[in-house]
């Protein structure tokens, strides 16, 4: 997808990722909790998908010693089924790959089928379940690892 640029996430992005936020989550996360992500946390780093200069999806991951923990990937429904959830993966992995690390790990709800097809392309297996991870249903977590 030529006209879809994956970079590196800014303050000035903040509002625009939020609204994909609330729109993908049920419990999204606050604006502070973004500014804390980008400013503070010296192990996170957040990319941007930007098509036709709208934000399109984030991702996000934590660098923790040798591996990789994606925090959370969304997409805007304007914009969902043309790729981008692949495209912010693959930079993802490509993050973690300049930094010679290959373990990468992440939970996803145990209902959001959609995504862990999207992590299996990309060599991600089920390792596991966290029952009620998440606060806001109970609901479990899938807890997915790629090793290489």
């Amino acid at each position: 997808m030529s006209n879809v640029i994956v970079r590196e996430m800014a303050e000035k992005d903040i509002d625009e990722v939020i609204e994909i936020e609330k729109e993908a989550f049920e419990t999204p996360w606050s604006r502070e909790a973004f500014v804390l992500e980008l400013i503070k946390n010296q192990l996170a780093r957040y990319v941007v998908a930007e098509k036709d200069g709208k934000i399109a999806g984030y991702g996000g991951l934590w660098l923790i010693l040798d591996e990789g923990h994606i925090t959370n990937i969304a997409v805007s429904s304007a914009y969902r089924g043309q790729g981008i959830g692949n495209m912010i993966v693959e930079k993802l992995i490509d993050i973690c790959e300049e930094r010679e690390i290959k373990n990468m790990t992440l939970e996803v709800r145990k209902s959001n089928l959609i995504a862990q097809s999207l992590y299996k392309k990309y060599d991600f297996i089920d390792c596991g379940v966290r029952k009620g991870y998440y606060t806001d249903t109970k609901e479990d977590a899938v807890i997915m690892w790629r090793v290489k």
